[in-house]
């Protein structure tokens, strides 16, 4: 894409409101605009890093033999009330011109029971899986970390449907795989680590999957031996030590709850009677479980961990782009090998942004390009036409080299 006909522009300073370092920085670069507090307009940069995140998890989750769905998010009220749930103060609720009641959603386990109740009859039936990727609402109160804690927001929900306990835990154990693969594509394995977390009325524990920050709200002990953590609530009912291997001195640190999951057991299908025919011939509950992911929350969390004091250090499988083909000179010569340059890049499958602004100096140029984060930057420039080579920048590193304009395909393709 040409950057001159990009609609949006960066900022020299984000609004003052804004206090994280994801929504200043998402700010300032043109990814996202505030609507109201919590609500977020995705830019076309955002946007295309949200499909990033969005293609890496249902990658992820159709390798689990997860079905993709779409339910509704205006729910009625009877399913909330039927699992006494319709008293929650996080839910909007609204009414029709008949006065009916309805809410938004912000999860979807009265849903999706009733509805898969519908098709499961025998053990034959099950094991089943089935996910979403669909806007929540949430009256959310604390609503000042830009992506992180939104009212509204992208999320993922996958529920399992088992005969038995155990195939549910095989299962859950398979998703905890399925969550580090898609965090480790998402550049934040290395500093993420499964928490366990009070598991209600559901199961002793549920998973919390927290990355370290230090701009984190949430605090965390961490176990350094087996990199097992503990969340904060459930900490002295643990006795002060790991769970696992017993160790004491663990690690107090802040963190980003970046994901979760739950072993909802039989809670939900008890409640809607969501029964199946055993080999015996007997009839019993489904076991399920819960397992979420939010997606806007995950693209801020990849930028409270990867920036600098210049602006976001994009991971190469979510950057809106690979490469950023600045042009700083503008004279028939330049514009020539540079537009050629962005022509060879999209027939390659090279995604690029190309700065061909005419009215941006090159310092400007590079500011900008510092703040958006493109994994690569590639400058054309007369000095380096002069030795038939361009400038090339990791943007997570300090040096920049020449390379020679011939030798630029083979780099990439090792690149990419």
């Amino acid at each position: 894409m040409k950057q001159s006909q990009l609609f949006t522009k960066t900022i020299r300073e984000a609004p003052k409101e804004e206090q994280s370092i994801n929504a200043k920085l998402l700010t300032r670069g043109g990814f996202v605009r505030k609507l109201m507090a919590g609500v977020y307009t995705f830019l076309p940069l955002g946007f295309k890093v949200q499909k990033k995140i969005e293609e890496i998890i249902r990658n992820e989750m159709n390798s689990v033999a997860g079905q993709e769905i779409l339910m509704p998010a205006l729910h009625s009220k009877k399913n909330w009330e039927t699992t006494g749930r319709w008293k929650y103060p996080e839910m909007f609720k609204l009414k029709n011109r008949s006065d009916k009641d309805f809410s938004l959603g912000w999860t979807h386990e009265e849903i999706i029971t009733p509805l898969v109740k519908e098709f499961i009859n025998s053990y034959k039936d099950l094991p089943f899986y089935a996910y979403q990727i669909q806007d929540k609402f949430r009256d959310e109160l604390r609503v000042k970390s830009g992506l992180l804690r939104g009212v509204e927001f992208l999320m993922k929900d996958l529920y399992s449907f088992h005969a038995d306990e155990k195939d549910l835990d095989s299962y859950y154990e398979k998703m905890k795989k399925a969550y580090f693969n898609i965090f480790d594509k998402c550049g934040l394995s290395t500093k993420t680590f499964l928490t366990l977390a009070a598991g209600g009325t559901f199961s002793k524990y549920s998973h919390e999957f927290q990355t370290l920050t230090t701009s984190g709200e949430d605090e965390i002990y961490l176990c350094k031996k087996c990199k097992l953590a503990v969340n904060k609530e459930i900490i002295k009912q643990e006795k002060n030590k790991c769970p696992k291997c017993g160790n004491k001195s663990l690690s107090i640190e802040k963190a980003i709850e970046i994901g979760n999951i739950f072993q909802l057991k039989n809670k939900f299908s008890k409640v809607f009677n969501l029964n199946f025919v055993g080999k015996d011939k007997k009839e019993k509950l489904v076991f399920m479980g819960c397992y979420g992911i939010g997606l806007s929350r995950l693209m801020g969390a990849i930028v409270e961990i990867n920036h600098d004091d210049k602006g976001i250090i994009w991971p190469k499988e979510v950057a809106p782009f690979l490469v950023h083909l600045i042009q700083v000179e503008n004279n028939q010569k330049i514009n020539k090998v540079a537009f050629g340059l962005y022509e060879d890049f999209q027939k390659q499958g090279i995604e690029v942004l190309y700065d061909d602004r005419q009215d941006k100096s090159a310092g400007e140029k590079f500011v900008d390009a510092d703040l958006i984060g493109l994994p690569l930057r590639i400058v054309v420039s007369e000095r380096t036409l002069k030795v038939n080579s361009v400038e090339l920048k990791l943007r997570d590193k300090k040096e920049t080299k020449l390379m020679k304009i011939k030798d630029l395909d083979k780099f990439l393709n090792n690149y990419v």
